[in-house]
């Protein structure tokens, strides 16, 4: 065979290896694809009514601009080199063209794309436009369907939420039923928030441990304690540590809503069974131990308030987190007291004075004594203040008499 000709027979053969090896990479990425699947690409060019998106190694699909037209002027607010992300509605295992939506319920394809929606789980959107009995009603084009109370929203059982929170609103929903002939039409919100919270919980579950500080929201407060929202897990901060001071309720601390930073104190349970988080806000205040000698140094006196009573004293507040003692000895000066409760009630506020403080035992020692004393003996003082006032007084009434006297006495005489 002339050398020529094997050279010819080798480029050839090397051509149908590369076609061969290119159709199965077009078959490979069409395998991949699947109606349903969420998309990330860019737009490659703008046709009349479609524009091209390229997805990366998937291939090329086209997405229909009325999605993208402005309601005013009706021009298209898409442009090449714009990212998007949109659902495969269909893989192009039939047409050979891959298509793509951005949201399902828009345009005049609804009642197809509902039955779309449903055989594949695509998300669809719908204005709820109104509450019933047990739910609300959600328009979906020119459909009107209905989403049950209970899946509106994720929401612990007896947590009730006003209508008006979602009616006006837009939201993504699973069709769960269509019945007579697309009449009966009924949606779930609660079903995508799930799935959502499911892949949340995941990510956040990988970077979760003992001690880590993390960032969540407030999404309710109880009796015992505030949940927290950690990204599709919640953790839950008791009441004690929600502080160093005291507090009856989170209310007190923390509102839902609200942005939050805690330290993760413990994770208990396992993978396979309900898992637990417990946090603290405690964990990143400072301790107001570490300034107490410093913030009420010996001698002085302050206005607390009476946390708890017993036989031998009772325990005063002198600050968020610091407590002190004042001995059943030293809370009256001129009587005995067998029980802190005889001079003292919780919720009471007092004047104390400090008698000392021991860091290391982490004790404020004080009393009632001094003050009583300082305040016994400032009456005194103020009483006999008083009665030299009137005895002045007095005097000048007298001195003020006889001289009157004296002056009518000699005018007598003359």
């Amino acid at each position: 065979m002339p050398e020529n000709e094997d050279s010819t027979q080798t480029i050839n053969e090397n051509d149908f290896a590369a076609l061969f090896a290119a159709s199965e990479a077009n078959a490979s990425r069409r395998q991949q694809i699947a109606v349903g699947d969420l998309v990330r690409g860019r737009v490659m060019a703008i046709g009349q009514t479609a524009a091209f998106v390229a997805i990366g190694e998937k291939g090329e699909a086209t997405i229909d601009l009325a999605e993208f037209r402005d309601s005013a002027t009706g021009q298209p607010t898409l442009a090449v080199g714009d990212l998007l992300e949109a659902t495969v509605v269909d893989d192009g295992a039939g047409s050979g063209v891959i298509v793509l939506k951005r949201t399902l319920g828009r345009g005049g394809h609804v009642p197809a794309e509902l039955e779309q929606a449903q055989a594949h789980g695509i998300p669809i959107e719908g204005l709820v436009t109104g509450e019933n009995k047990g739910g609300f009603e959600v328009q979906i084009g020119p459909v009107r369907a209905f989403c049950p109370g209970s899946q509106i929203d994720r929401r612990r059982p007896g947590e009730r939420v006003p209508a008006a929170q979602y009616i006006g609103q837009r939201f993504q929903f699973r069709v769960t039923k269509i019945e007579s002939g697309g009449r009966n039409v009924v949606v779930s919100r609660r079903e995508l928030l799930e799935e959502e919270a499911a892949v949340q919980a995941a990510r956040t579950w990988e970077t979760l441990q003992v001690g880590a500080v993390v960032q969540g929201t407030v999404s309710n407060l109880r009796d015992f304690g505030a949940f927290v929202d950690l990204g599709g897990v919640e953790g839950l901060i008791h009441i004690s540590e929600l502080g160093y001071g005291r507090v009856e309720h989170p209310s007190e601390v923390l509102q839902v809503g609200q942005a939050v930073d805690a330290q993760v104190l413990k994770i208990e349970g396992t993978e396979t069974g309900r898992r637990r988080v417990a946090l603290s806000l405690k964990a990143l205040a400072a301790d107001p131990w570490t300034t107490a000698r410093e913030r009420f140094p010996v001698g002085t006196t302050i206005r607390g308030k009476v946390r708890r009573v017993e036989a031998f004293g009772a325990f005063v507040e002198i600050a968020p987190g610091l407590d002190g003692l004042v001995h059943v000895s030293k809370l009256a000066l001129d009587r005995r007291v067998s029980h802190a409760r005889q001079v003292v009630t919780i919720g009471q506020e007092v004047d104390v004075t400090v008698l000392g403080v021991d860091l290391e035992k982490r004790r404020v020692s004080l009393s009632m004594v001094e003050h009583a004393r300082e305040a016994r003996d400032a009456a005194v003082t103020a009483e006999r203040a008083e009665e030299q006032a009137r005895v002045a007084q007095t005097n000048e009434r007298r001195t003020l008499g006889t001289f009157a006297e004296l002056l009518t006495a000699s005018r007598g005489r003359k």
